[in-house]
């Protein structure tokens, strides 16, 4: 029974992951979506831009403070270690949801490059950059990312185990092509508001701060093989190559 449960609470954590991600990818770019991040009653701007602000401020706690070593640790004497990682992108998702739900828009334009052929180019310099975070994520093993293969494992009644350290793909250009496809996503819109700037101000900052805890532990966690893809790789910019 006890499998099982893991068995079901890893796919459909892996479930609302997928979705969630969708949505947010339209909530940025708004695409396909019923609320975007400029969609909604506008308020008084400081209250808004309070509430964005603390919104990205949750999820990046959450998201990083869970994904620390020393957490995983605690978090797992509480819960079996094969539904740790389903469980942290489960609540890492949901507070992604909370936040597109409680979002506060700032619609004023920064920018704005229409329906010609360069707002064209940078939906798909966007769209590149989700395609970008997609492709890296099965790069390091996407169901082992999102915790979908632990529960499998110990479905069927073996070990979970951690990917051994390999360089594939876009891996080979940038150490972290994952953020990397999420700042471009982030940046590359064809109208640019207020809200949205603070946006991917907010979420740059975190990606920075995120990057500079998640090397700590790699290092940490594969040593000299690391050090070594490190001293090669640059962390996101492709052309600053060494």
């Amino acid at each position: 029974m006890g499998r099982f449960i893991v068995l079901v609470h890893g796919v459909v954590a892996y479930i609302v992951v997928l979705a969630v991600f969708t949505y947010f990818a339209g909530f940025v770019a708004d695409v396909g979506v019923p609320r975007a991040i400029d969609d909604g009653p506008v308020g008084p701007w400081p209250r808004a831009l309070a509430i964005d602000l603390a919104l990205v401020a949750g999820f990046a706690l959450q998201h990083s403070v869970m994904a620390r070593p020393w957490f995983k640790r605690i978090w797992t004497v509480f819960i079996h270690e094969s539904a740790e990682r389903s469980t942290y992108v489960l609540l890492a998702s949901l507070q992604l949801a909370l936040m597109m739900w409680a979002w506060q828009p700032l619609p004023s334009p920064i920018w704005q490059l229409g329906d010609g052929v360069l707002a064209g180019l940078v939906q798909f310099v966007a769209a590149l950059g989700w395609g970008l975070v997609l492709v890296s994520t099965f790069a390091v093993d996407h169901f082992h990312l999102f915790g979908l293969r632990q529960a499998v494992c110990h479905w069927l009644g073996g070990p979970a185990y951690e990917p051994e350290f390999r360089v594939r793909g876009p891996y080979r250009l940038v150490r972290h092509p994952i953020m990397l496809g999420f700042l471009i996503a982030f940046w590359a819109a064809p109208t640019m508001s207020v809200g949205h700037l603070g946006f991917a101000l907010a979420m740059t900052a975190y990606v920075l701060v995120a990057l500079e805890l998640e090397e700590r532990d790699l290092r940490a966690q594969h040593g000299a093989h690391y050090h070594g893809y490190a001293a090669q790789i640059p962390r996101l910019n492709p052309f600053a190559r060494r």
